[in-house]
């Protein structure tokens, strides 16, 4: 695979509708592994100059991903996401980077599953987020889980590159 995943070509599997986003996920994926799994216990927690820590954001992937997808296939989210959504934002984490690294890259493993699977006609159907119900569809769901995962990747890259002792 070159580099870049958007530049690697189609990948199998995926509607055109859907590459960008598949290649935006893929590319998740790979930096995930490549910049946060090898960190210590302590510098998954440092929260250099009050951001986010690196745990934070690997569990807010992780979740994110898994509630928008549970939107995305017309469900509701379950009590044990809403668990999850309430600790997300612990200052400690009972597991370590690649723990932590694997959850992440397992909700986004099963988006893209979700990617491949989901019916082209589906994609403009309404969809709702949230208590408030915002409406949205289909198609805004996924672009929605690739571009935010895209944005926690890119902090994940960031700050690992700074607490990295």
């Amino acid at each position: 695979m070159a580099e870049e995943a958007w530049l690697s070509g189609k990948l199998d599997g995926f509607a055109h509708l859907l590459m960008p986003a598949a290649h935006a996920l893929s590319q998740a994926i790979t930096d995930l592994k490549k910049s946060a799994a090898e960190l210590t216990n302590e510098a998954l927690l440092i929260k250099p100059n009050g951001a986010a820590s690196v745990a934070f954001h690997l569990r807010h992937i992780g979740g994110s991903v898994d509630r928008l997808l549970t939107y995305a296939k017309n469900e509701s989210l379950s009590d044990a996401q809403f668990e999850f959504l309430k600790n997300e934002t612990a200052e400690t984490s009972d597991l370590n980077a690649e723990e932590l690294v694997g959850q992440a890259v397992f909700a986004i493993e099963n988006a893209l599953r979700f990617m491949k699977e989901v019916a082209p006609e589906i994609l403009f159907e309404e969809r709702t987020v949230g208590r408030k119900k915002l409406a949205t569809n289909v198609f805004g769901l996924l672009f929605h889980i690739a571009e935010h995962t895209a944005r926690h990747v890119g902090q994940v890259v960031t700050t690992a590159r700074i607490v990295r002792k």
